[in-house]
């Protein structure tokens, strides 16, 4: 028996990047995969190079800060496996610049995609998933929702996923379905990758190195099992220590404190 067995997810953003790998980890345990992206030749792709290992997974187009592609995703997946178990809000987008030089639709933009995608995931998925039995939701966020980035609409959407989940967790505890978070720290994939942040922050990360794509994937695999069946309403930080203290220790080591040194006697 996989992790997974019997699970029916629906994991948006899955083309490519993380939510490609947690599809692909999915399958691997059990689970049936709706594979969810506007981007229709990639998804397909991956659809397709699953089912041919073997998987069970189908390639659904979904906008997702479009409620009606969201209820007739939902409606296609339970028609196609009866039940739906599972949703990882994966899907997001980026913006890159500050306050000043945000034009108002980029705003809009990032937070229908990051915030208002996932809020409508939750409306439509969470009544399947109570007529399923329960299940569990897991929200991508970001160690963005912790701390200040020169990228307010990204860092605001990932913040107010944090509230979105608590507030679920608890709207929907009744009826058994869980509400969980992940903040990554420093992961390279296709969204930020070439960035000119990405040596400062490895540098400033206390493990000194950047996560890989399945490190956090793997966090999200657990959290969508029965392994977590009395979690609900928290966010994990896969990070490396950068937001239990990365500041502080770099400080501290350019400082030149030897932070592994004995008390003096």
């Amino acid at each position: 028996m996989g992790r997974l067995e019997g699970k029916v997810a629906i994991i948006t953003g899955g083309a490519r990047g993380q939510g490609e790998i947690e599809a692909r980890m999915f399958v691997r345990e059990g689970a049936a995969v709706a594979i969810c992206d506007v981007l229709d030749e990639p998804g397909e792709a991956v659809a397709k190079s699953i089912q041919a290992e073997g998987g069970e997974a189908r390639y659904f187009h979904l906008d997702v800060t479009q409620q009606a592609d969201w209820e007739r995703v939902v409606g296609e997946v339970v028609k196609w496996k009866g039940r739906l178990t599972t949703l990882v809000n994966n899907a997001g987008i980026l913006n890159r610049t500050g306050t000043i030089g945000t034009p108002l639709d980029h705003w809009n933009r990032v937070l229908a995609v990051n915030l208002t995608g996932a809020f409508l995931g939750l409306q439509t998925t969470a009544p399947a998933m109570r007529e399923s039995g329960g299940g569990a939701v897991v929200n991508i966020a970001s160690v963005a929702a912790h701390a200040g980035h020169n990228d307010p609409a990204y860092s605001s959407t990932k913040a107010g996923l944090l509230g979105l989940t608590r507030s679920a967790a608890m709207e929907f505890i009744d009826w058994n379905i869980r509400v969980n978070a992940i903040c990554p720290g420093i992961i390279v994939t296709g969204l930020n990758a070439g960035g000119a942040h990405l040596e400062p922050w490895r540098r400033g990360t206390p493990m000194g190195r950047y996560g890989t794509i399945e490190e956090a994937a793997n966090v999200v695999l657990f959290l969508a099992s029965d392994e977590a069946s009395f979690i609900t309403g928290e966010d994990i930080a896969v990070d490396g220590g950068f937001k239990a203290g990365g500041a502080a220790r770099r400080i501290s080591i350019e400082a030149g404190i030897d932070l592994t040194a004995s008390p003096a006697r």
